[in-house]
């Protein structure tokens, strides 16, 4: 099997349309489709080359809240290209009540944040390669200092 990237990611949620206002309002998604006999939609971030980057399937109200520590799914990683577009998410998730967390793990400089179905979800900045050094292979959890990180790579993209 020669997996080369992941394409796109589906979740159920209990109310389709709290779900897509959050996506679309906190995240920016684009609502591409709607699968009304499903009660999904399936939605693109700007510039995607993919045909959707997250579908969303309503299981209405009697659905089962989403347990934390359950076996299943962690969370999902976004990327942004440059530590500015991570403070702006920072900012963004702010604003809705959604940042839970933050974190430096190496190479990788992270937020955290909660959608309104309890499914976590990372907003991730990824170093330059030539930058990982002595995270190469290590995957540490450290305090993140954004401001630190802003002085020293603002303006410079992951690839």
């Amino acid at each position: 099997m020669k997996v080369t990237r992941l394409n796109h990611a589906v979740l159920f949620v209990g109310d389709l349309e709290r779900a897509l206002a959050f996506y679309t309002d906190v995240f920016g998604f684009e609502v591409i489709a709607r699968e009304p006999r499903a009660n999904a939609a399936f939605l693109r971030i700007a510039g995607s080359d993919n045909h959707h980057d997250l579908g969303l399937f309503g299981l209405g109200p009697a659905a089962s809240p989403k347990t934390q520590g359950s076996i299943g799914l962690y969370h999902l990683a976004w990327q942004v290209d440059t530590v500015d577009d991570l403070a702006d998410a920072r900012a963004r998730l702010l604003e809705a009540g959604a940042l839970t967390g933050e974190s430096s793990h190496g190479a990788t400089k992270s937020v955290y944040g909660l959608d309104p179905d309890g499914n976590e979800f990372e907003v991730m900045w990824l170093l330059p390669r030539d930058a990982w050094g002595e995270y190469e292979n290590q995957a540490v959890v450290e305090h993140l200092d954004l401001a630190a990180e802003i002085e020293q790579w603002s303006g410079v993209p992951t690839a």
